[in-house]
């Protein structure tokens, strides 16, 4: 009874400890240690079976590491095919409506269950001067998502059948943590990008422009917004239905994804309708405005459509001093509202362009100047914004 304690108490220490973790290394760390000590073992790591590659990934490695482990490895995988339990061996067992087992592999070969011998397995005991371990699957949504694997050095006692069925149930309490892990990720995605495009939406530029406003008071590193208008989004509705308004917009976002990859670290929005953005931290503002020009090319390329208007504001030119986020937001829109009105195939850029820095100052007193504005011909559009 008092093993029978000692181990409950321990599956309720690890769905504890896995609940409390912020990040996905926390979690993995939680996952392993605690199985790791629930099962008395001197070593642990938790893999993930990548399919499309047909690879074992390890995420972490937890207790004590030998010479070259490291704790999150980067580049730790192993082929699938060397560890054939992983794919036939579980495949097979639970085709038939069984449940998932674990087994126990020793230096010497298996001590139990029903995967078979593994070389590989045992070739990397004893490089790591461990005695045995013991294996579980960890499933997820009836099929497999990698394994948890637990160790103990050399002249430890050898895991047994008991402690092979305990390893199964703490594999299934790391795979319940993975199960609403992954839920509230998805659920935070979602509040972070639009579903249309895949892109990050409004949520995510302002939190992250927030932050790198913060970042640029603190070492003065380069922040640039560069802010968009999709050309004839209205005519391609109107015409040719919102299917492919919506193929348009899909089209667009991959525009501007590809351009953004040129900015190391830039998000890339949509900000609502036929807006969108990309924001920028580091690089300086001609290689943003380059990527701009860039994407107005693209942006014309496109089937449908007629191209892009676009603005860019960056703090690495002569804007004066950006407190907030709306300031900088202001700038790149007026910038932007510029290039509609004169229907430009390239950016118009705030400081380089002698009325955009007066039309960020001087917005519009209504939604309905702004968009005559915005509909405005060039030698017109000023007048809107001018001083009372």
């Amino acid at each position: 009874m008092m093993a029978e304690d000692r181990r409950l108490r321990a599956v309720v220490e690890l769905a504890q400890a896995m609940a409390a973790a912020r990040t996905p290394r926390e979690f993995w760390r939680a996952g392993a240690l605690g199985a790791c000590d629930a099962l008395s073992g001197s070593f642990a790591a938790l893999s993930m079976w990548e399919r499309e590659l047909g690879q074992l990934k390890v995420l972490v490695n937890a207790g004590e590491r030998a010479a070259g482990e490291e704790e999150f490895p980067e580049s730790e995988t192993y082929p699938v095919n060397r560890f054939p339990e992983i794919t036939e061996f579980l495949h097979e067992q639970w085709a038939g409506g069984g449940e998932p087992d674990a087994w126990v592999e020793t230096v010497d070969g298996p001590a139990s269950g029903n995967a078979g011998y593994s070389h590989q397995r045992v070739d990397a005991l004893r490089r790591r001067g461990r005695g045995c371990c013991v294996v579980a699957p960890i499933v997820l949504h009836g099929r497999a998502w990698g394994e948890l694997y637990v160790a103990r050095a050399a002249g430890r006692p050898v895991f047994d059948r008991d402690d092979a069925d305990f390893a199964a149930v703490l594999a299934s309490v790391v795979a319940s943590g993975i199960a609403q892990s992954e839920r509230l990720e998805e659920v935070r995605k979602l509040a972070f990008t639009d579903p249309l495009t895949g892109l990050a939406n409004r949520r995510a530029v302002d939190i992250r422009l927030d932050e790198a406003l913060e970042r640029h008071r603190v070492d003065g590193s380069v922040v640039s917004l560069v802010v968009c208008d999709l050309n004839g989004l209205k005519q391609v509705n109107d015409t040719h239905g919102h299917a492919v308004g919506d193929r348009l917009l899909e089209r667009f976002g991959s525009v501007l994804s590809l351009c953004g990859a040129m900015l190391p670290g830039a998000l890339s929005a949509r900000l609502g309708g036929d807006e969108f953005c990309l924001l920028s931290v580091g690089p300086p503002a001609d290689e943003v405005v380059r990527v701009a020009d860039e994407l107005c090319v693209r942006a014309g390329e496109l089937e449908m459509g007629e191209g892009v208007a676009c603005g860019v504001a960056s703090t690495g030119d002569p804007i004066g001093q950006v407190r907030s986020a709306r300031r900088l937001f202001r700038l790149a829109d007026a910038a932007q509202y510029r290039a509609k009105a004169a229907r430009s195939l390239k950016p118009v850029v705030a400081g380089r362009d002698g009325t955009v820095l007066r039309l960020a100052d001087s917005p519009p007193r209504s939604a309905h100047e702004r968009r005559t504005f915005r509909a405005a011909r060039p030698e017109e559009a000023q007048e809107p914004w001018s001083e009372p």
